[in-house]
């Protein structure tokens, strides 16, 4: 392992110009930086450690818009516990207590969770593949069982993240700082398909920091779930996940989000099921048909076809047990 620099900024403002140093690299809790280190897959000259940024670790209630917000530095461990998001936005709490184990929930935060590079084993094993600058996703011909089924090409990853597929069915928005000033992102619009730019999976440039984000107030009724399937029980990625938010009036579902997690590049969201479930009571044939609505543009590679009966089974029980929650 090389040499590098440690440095600490001030503030989040001070950090973006600090990362426009020379192979400059933000660390957060930085447990996906330094297996990134230890593979070779990145060699920084510069650590610019956002953890001694103050306030960058605050959840907090904001009048205007309102709703909640929660610094870019907030832990997973803190995140899952926190009363109001438990209570309010339980699909963000729910999916970020899913995240690996105890230890990596203590110092992993929100947003090095949505920002953490692919776990392809090609990528992370040193293959010359897209994401690694090269010109082929190996995964195509070669071991897929965990890759994409929907979205895939040229490259064929998943995105890693629990949390970002709860913050896209919550419509939040992501707060991002950068040198050009701060703006703000909608979650649906912040990850990016491999066809992009096969070697980003968001649209960050260089020297941008996800510094805070935001989530609307939520309407009165309205219930979220993450649901999530492994393929063994601990520190693992998803498999197949899905975070759905319905809005309901008694047992009509008046509006839903439904996005999958494990079967695409980014989060997928599913806006031909959110149609068919608006306006409707939710029954076990509803729900089933949801499922199969769910698979539409599913494009499965040859050892991963699993993943098309377990999505369809994952959307209708997911939707039908929140929608029929006491």
């Amino acid at each position: 392992m090389k040499s590098f620099a440690n440095v600490n900024p001030r503030d989040l403002k001070d950090a973006v110009n600090k990362l426009r140093q020379p192979n400059a690299v933000p660390v957060g809790g930085g447990s996906d930086l330094l297996g990134m280190v230890k593979e070779h897959l990145v060699e920084p000259d510069v650590l610019v450690h956002l953890k001694a940024v103050k306030g960058a670790d605050v959840i907090s209630w904001h009048a205007k818009p309102r709703g909640m917000f929660i610094g870019g530095l907030v832990t997973l461990n803190e995140l899952s516990g926190f009363e109001p998001i438990r209570k309010n936005y339980t699909v963000l709490a729910e999916a970020a207590e899913s995240v690996a184990t105890p230890q990596i929930r203590n110092v992993g935060t929100l947003a090095g969770n949505i920002c953490q590079r692919p776990w392809c084993w090609y990528y992370r094993n040193g293959f010359p593949c897209f994401k690694a600058g090269g010109k082929q996703c190996f995964s195509i011909t070669g071991e897929n069982q965990f890759h994409a089924i929907f979205g895939g090409g040229p490259s064929f990853i998943v995105h890693p993240s629990d949390t970002a597929p709860a913050l896209v069915a919550l419509d939040a928005q992501i707060t991002v700082m950068g040198a050009s000033g701060t703006r703000q992102v909608p979650a649906a619009e912040f990850f990016a398909l491999p066809r992009v730019d096969p070697a980003r999976e968001n649209v960050l440039a260089k020297d941008e920091i996800v510094a805070a984000v935001r989530l609307p107030e939520v309407k009165p009724n309205t219930r979220s779930t993450y649901h999530k399937i492994l393929d063994r029980e601990a520190w693992t990625h998803a498999v197949v996940s899905a975070a759905v938010v319905l809005e309901m009036d008694q047992q009509v579902c008046k509006s839903a989000r439904v996005v999958l997690g494990g079967v695409a590049p980014i989060p997928w969201r599913l806006p031909k099921v959110e149609a068919m479930l608006a306006g409707q009571r939710i029954t076990p044939e509803l729900a089933a048909r949801a499922g199969e609505v769910a698979l539409e543009g599913a494009n499965p590679l040859a050892k991963n076809a699993y993943k098309v009966p377990l999505t369809k089974a994952v959307v209708r029980r997911t939707v039908l047990e929140l929608a029929t929650k006491a």
